[in-house]
């Protein structure tokens, strides 16, 4: 079952999500809609993006990146219609400057960061293999740009290691930047999404206690570029109905408005 936050689920504001028109999956014509989601939930969204086709016969065409690159890109006019970002900031504030349609930003998934080894290095005592340092690199995510690399920062601040880890970090431009970089053996462990590792075998993965971190909320909102578009709204409510929930759930996410789990 995926990690929850026990202290931060709160139902999604489903009623936010009836957006000027309410309509019916599928009763419009096949559109395209054009959708900049976080690096981390890429290879969900293509999950999800496959049963909203088939579902209706609209179209998703995605991009990603990490969440501030895809933010400065949708201010600097890109013409996506919907933004599924790593944190709930952004969201907001392309809200305030109208660049997002107010009432339609809602939290899709809860992220959940691990400290991974890709060379089958034991990492049941996580605490333990940071502070001993037997390691040359440790990938994170910019963490400027990248919430989940911010996470990773929190995380190693509280154990008094910044300093002396600062010369093994390497930085990738997103999280899946940073998992290639343990992927290739560039570098030794990563600050990843629990997400990208959920096939992983447990002694290669360190689950972060929530409280060591910020609540990573993942937040969509509907561009003003996408405001007249029925299909943009149809994968919103999309994902925040059963199917879509269910999916997300399945990736390793934990949901909004769930009950904490065993």
């Amino acid at each position: 079952m995926p990690p929850h936050h026990p202290h931060l689920l709160r139902a999604v504001p489903i009623l936010l999500l009836c957006l000027a028109g309410g309509a019916v999956i599928g009763d419009a014509a096949a559109d395209t809609v054009h959708v900049a989601v976080a690096a981390n939930f890429r290879s969900t969204q293509e999950r999800l993006a496959r049963g909203f086709e088939a579902k209706t016969g609209h179209s998703l065409v995605a991009s990603s990146g990490s969440t501030g690159k895809l933010y400065a890109q949708i201010v600097n006019g890109a013409p996506f219609e919907l933004f599924l970002a790593a944190d709930e900031e952004r969201p907001a504030q392309l809200v305030e400057h109208g660049f997002a349609v107010r009432g339609t930003a809602f939290t899709y998934a809860l992220g959940s960061l691990v400290l991974y080894s890709a060379k089958g290095i034991d990492l049941i005592d996580g605490p333990t293999a940071l502070r001993e340092g037997r390691f040359q690199r440790l990938a994170i995510a910019n963490p400027e740009a990248a919430p989940y690399g911010r996470a990773a920062i929190e995380t190693i601040r509280h154990f008094g290691l910044a300093e002396a880890l600062s010369s093994k970090i390497v930085r990738g431009e997103n999280v899946a930047q940073a998992f290639q970089f343990v992927s290739s053996g560039s570098a030794d462990f990563a600050f990843v999404p629990a997400s990208m590792v959920r096939d992983v075998g447990s002694k290669r993965v360190w689950p972060v206690p929530f409280e060591l971190y910020s609540p990573i909320r993942q937040n969509g909102v509907l561009l003003e570029v996408g405001a007249q578009k029925s299909a943009a709204r149809d994968y919103l409510r999309f994902l925040a109905g059963n199917e879509g929930r269910t999916l997300i759930a399945e990736e390793g996410y934990g949901l909004p408005g769930a009950e904490e789990g065993p």
